[in-house]
């Protein structure tokens, strides 16, 4: 129990500190890591996976038990201190520790990623209804970049959350969750291929899965 309460303890701290970036009280529950997991190793091909903003690696918890044998392991995190976090889990934990040689820490942006690199499935963490429409649009984009041919996107967002904002904002914030639901609804049309509904957890949370032309 003393290390997943340490792993709570400093996922609230960064809340607190970089709610910007963090967005989430607490780490993904199991059902949400789960469904986001959910394209990780099917149909039996290698696979090239990324995950964008793991934190303390709930949801990477759930990707490397699905992990092939030879598949391959991007886990890009920001925050310095939930990389480290990673990094430890990866020479540590038995579990992370079974996938340490096929997997990496990068710790830098997501769109600073080489031009040329390419994922088989992609999961995003990443809390985009906390960021600038700009930013919205630009990480999209470079997932939109990295995910290969027949790959698949799987990210998420909390159910109503931007409209519950919206009625406790002024004008400007509720300007910016309205652009980022259009650029949102612009990615997922005609490119979601399912949609899960994750209400077991804080806060319950739809999970996009979008495969691109």
């Amino acid at each position: 129990m003393g290390r997943p309460l340490a792993k709570h303890r400093l996922f609230f701290r960064e809340f607190r500190q970089n709610y910007h970036t963090t967005g989430a009280i607490l780490p993904s529950g199991r059902r949400l890591s789960a469904a986001l997991a959910r394209y990780v190793g099917r149909d039996g091909q290698v696979q090239r996976v990324l995950e964008v903003g793991p934190g303390t690696g709930a949801v990477t918890r759930s990707i490397v038990k699905k992990l092939g044998p030879e598949d391959r392991l991007d886990l890009v995190e920001l925050n310095p201190s939930f990389a480290a976090l990673l990094r430890k889990d990866l020479a540590a934990d038995p579990a992370f520790r079974a996938v340490a040689a096929r997997a990496r820490v990068i710790e830098k942006p997501v769109e600073q990623l080489a031009d040329d690199a390419r994922y088989d499935v992609i999961v995003s963490g990443l809390p985009l209804n906390n960021f600038s429409v700009e930013s919205v649009e630009q990480i999209l984009a470079t997932l939109r970049r990295l995910l290969a041919p027949g790959g698949t996107l799987s990210f998420f967002e909390y159910i109503a959350i931007r409209r519950m904002k919206a009625l406790v904002s002024g004008p400007s914030t509720r300007k910016r969750l309205r652009g980022i639901a259009h650029a949102l609804d612009s990615f997922l049309d005609g490119n979601e291929i399912r949609r899960d509904a994750v209400w077991l957890n804080v806060l319950p949370a739809w999970v996009h899965h979008v495969r691109l032309p």
